[in-house]
């Protein structure tokens, strides 16, 4: 089953880049648009939320498929190197919220600049000559405007949606008694919202008590 919500997820998010590429109009005055944006950045927060899950082997009980699922959806997400996106997700759940938390910001609690902060510590450049290079390549084919708008827009919406929803909700400060062992605090219960919201990510104690079990089943432990 994970594995074809995986590839489900994978497939829309390139299908829908595909159409919009192509047959979408650059229109600022035109709710579909925006409509489109905001369909492709969940899009991509959904190909995180995969490699996600593989980081935790809970995409394929095969670890080469598993490991190469998780490789596709984090590059195609911005490029990112799989295993160095493990070391760091394993950090994290062995010091959330504390100064070796590698997605914590020990100095400021403001939203922007953790968010910053986030970005900067996880962006090399590496995956940045990767970027250029895709960006140049799709130039070929496809107007720059719709690749800004329609490549270039939603990958940073991803990243925010993923960061307020997965890092900065659950884990700011004051961190609270309930919040422990993992300094996560959690969404109130409500399915809709965590699933639009990022994938019930927001469930993110419950994700802490149990990294292993799928994104998909995170609102069982509710």
């Amino acid at each position: 089953m994970g594995v074809l919500i995986a590839l489900t997820i994978i497939s829309a998010w390139a299908f829908h880049l595909y159409y919009i590429l192509n047959y979408a109009e650059v229109n600022f005055s035109s709710p579909l648009f925006y409509l489109h944006i905001l369909i492709q950045a969940y899009l991509y927060t959904g190909l995180f939320i995969t490699g996600h899950d593989a980081m935790h082997r809970t995409v394929s009980k095969n670890k080469t498929i598993n490991d190469w699922i998780g490789r596709i959806a984090t590059f195609l997400f911005a490029g990112m190197s799989y295993n160095r996106l493990i070391k760091n997700h394993f950090m994290h759940h062995k010091h959330p919220g504390d100064e070796k938390d590698p997605d914590f910001n020990t100095k400021s609690q403001n939203f922007f600049l953790w968010w910053l902060t986030f970005l900067y510590r996880y962006t090399t450049v590496t995956q940045l000559i990767v970027m250029a290079i895709a960006f140049n390549i799709l130039k070929i084919w496809f107007d720059e405007i719709s690749i800004w708008m329609f490549w270039v827009v939603p990958a940073f919406l991803g990243t925010f949606q993923l960061f307020y929803f997965g890092t900065y909700l659950p884990h700011k400060k004051p961190h609270t008694d309930e919040m422990q062992p993992h300094n996560a605090r959690t969404l109130k219960k409500n399915h809709l919202v965590a699933m639009l919201t990022c994938y019930f990510f927001g469930y993110h104690h419950e994700h802490h008590e149990s990294p292993h079990t799928p994104w998909w089943k995170l609102y069982q432990l509710k």
